[in-house]
């Protein structure tokens, strides 16, 4: 005699089956293995995008901190430039005038009054 095939209705999936894996037991998911084996997949190949995508990011930040300090750097260069350039102005403007520049800073007099002087004057 052939055995009765009873169509016996399957429990309910709860939380609990689903993080322990019995999910995977049933005939429902046997059945549809390639959609499971396919959003696996497709899984993978986000989490590995998402991964690349914030090597790029970190890399981009390091480049925009190089590019400021590439940009202070060149403004400092800038400013050192234009005070060069004034002073060689100024030399010329001097230089017309037959002014020399100094080798020298100028030396400081000092006076000092004796009290004495400053009476019988």
């Amino acid at each position: 005699m052939a055995k009765r095939t009873t169509n016996r209705p399957q429990k309910r999936l709860t939380f609990i089956d689903i993080i322990k894996g019995n999910f995977l037991n049933r005939d429902e998911i046997k059945t549809h293995y390639k959609y499971f084996l396919l959003l696996f997949i497709l899984m993978m190949a986000m989490i590995f995008s998402n991964h690349l995508v914030n090597k790029k990011i970190k890399i981009v930040n390091a480049l925009k901190e190089e590019t400021e300090e590439y940009k202070s750097r060149n403004a400092y260069a800038q400013s050192k430039l234009i005070k060069v350039k004034m002073e060689s102005q100024l030399g010329k403007e001097v230089a017309k005038d037959s002014l020399m520049t100094l080798e020298n800073h100028p030396h400081k007099l000092l006076i000092k009054l004796d009290s004495t002087d400053a009476k019988t004057k």
